[in-house]
């Protein structure tokens, strides 16, 4: 079984920061990405950024320079820093973990359960 715990999601004004942590805890080899997503309402969940085993990283361009995605292997745990908030960043965050079970094993993907943030002054 593997969990997936998201924390720091909140309310900010714009411009404002926030810290977004996922910790990837259970039975597991390895982890081969971590990265975020995120959906607002009545929208498609899009990627926000994504971060290889090692460290390769992806963003989308509404979030570049903006957004900081960072991971402890140690921890099994990936971080979204979020500088400069939008409105339009308003969504639920969920953190998404692509590992393997086992040596060899087919790839799993895992969603936490969601943390929301919202922009607003």
């Amino acid at each position: 079984q593997v969990h997936l715990v998201e924390s720091g999601g909140g309310l900010v004004q714009p411009g404002g920061s926030l810290r977004l942590s996922c910790a990837a805890s259970g039975s597991f080899f390895s982890i081969n990405a971590m990265g975020w997503y995120r959906q607002a309402p009545g929208k498609q969940r899009d990627l926000v950024a994504v971060i290889t085993s090692d460290s390769r990283t992806n963003y989308a361009d509404s979030v570049k320079g903006r957004f900081t995605i960072s991971r402890d292997n140690a921890k099994n745990t990936v971080y979204l820093q979020m500088n400069s908030l939008r409105p339009e960043d308003t969504a639920v965050y969920y953190c998404h973990a692509d590992l393997n079970l086992v040596p060899g094993s087919a790839r799993n993907y895992y969603w936490g359960q969601g943390t929301q943030v919202t922009v607003s002054s």
